[in-house]
């Protein structure tokens, strides 16, 4: 059967991709699976300046899921582009950079450097961040704001653009229908959603930043019926994601919608679980007889 899909103009041999943060730059994953039978990855937050992140601690298990508050650190968009990059861009698959920063500045340039990485054909937008211009207000939590951010960036970017939206918004279709008019290529949600968990115990919370991103397979309902929302607003692909730990859950997003899966906290519980869910898709279409995993996507 077929398995290939397309986003804009990235061609994927199959639709799981991994989400950003949870894969580091793919090397980390080198010794479990064989990165060239993934659709894509999706490496690590790349900001302007390196980052050390928030202070520890910053990672809490909580039922069905797992707040993080990482706060983004990585080792800054320069080394990236000396140092990183030139490990990993023999890899046989999409290597797609997740691109932050805390004012439309940072963000063009880190995408700008991005762009001149011959084997990147990609980048993941993450306007879930805060602007520090505007008193710490996520870009993606403000059509205007988003439309801004993304408009900017594709004056300097002329690849696959992708743009990650978060679910912490009245209206997710919103923003989806906004970053499309500005030029978005794809849109990939949903980003976490913010929790909170508390140690009774030590009278005090979980994470030091008191408040995280929720993860896991207790977000999926809420991520599979943000991406049904906004496949069915936007022309552009969506990128579905959000507690897929199975071809069942990468089922689910296709058939809402999605064009491609990512698959973010089943990595730490199992580092080879994305060729699993290949490997699981190629089933499901075989007991099927589904010859094209594109005759199911947005069959609902």
């Amino acid at each position: 059967m077929n398995l290939e899909v397309k986003i804009d103009r990235l061609t994927l041999r199959n639709p799981v991709m991994t989400a950003s943060g949870t894969f580091g730059y793919g090397e980390e994953f080198t010794d479990f699976i064989d990165l060239a039978r993934l659709g894509g990855i999706v490496v690590k937050g790349t900001t302007g300046e390196r980052r050390q992140g928030n202070p520890y601690p910053r990672m809490a298990e909580t039922p069905a899921g797992m707040l993080n508050a990482v706060g983004l650190q990585n080792v800054g968009v320069e080394t990236f582009c000396k140092s990183v990059y030139p490990r990993i861009k023999h890899f046989d698959t999409n290597i797609i950079v997740n691109v932050s920063g805390s004012s439309i500045e940072e963000y063009c340039h880190v995408a700008e450097m991005i762009n001149e990485l011959e084997q990147i054909p990609s980048i993941e937008l993450n306007i879930s961040c805060p602007n520090v211009k505007k008193g710490g207000m996520g870009f993606g939590t403000n059509p205007d704001m988003a439309a801004q951010v993304v408009s900017e960036v594709r004056k300097v970017y002329n690849k696959t653009l992708i743009v990650k939206l978060t679910p912490n918004v009245t209206s997710v279709v919103e923003i989806a229908k906004a970053v499309e008019a500005a030029g978005a290529d794809s849109v990939s949600l949903i980003n976490t959603l913010l929790g909170m968990a508390v140690d009774v115990e030590r009278r005090r919370p979980m994470l030091s930043t008191v408040t995280g991103g929720l993860s896991g397979p207790c977000v999926k309902p809420v991520a599979v019926r943000c991406v049904w929302q906004v496949a069915h607003a936007v022309k552009i692909p969506v990128v579905g994601l959000g507690g897929i730990r199975t071809a069942e859950d990468a089922l689910e997003f296709l058939m809402a919608g999605a064009k491609a899966i990512e698959v973010g906290t089943a990595n730490f519980m199992d580092p080879q679980v994305t060729v699993k869910i290949v490997d699981g898709l190629e089933r499901w279409c075989d007991k099927h007889g589904v010859k094209d995993i594109n005759e199911i996507i947005g069959i609902i």
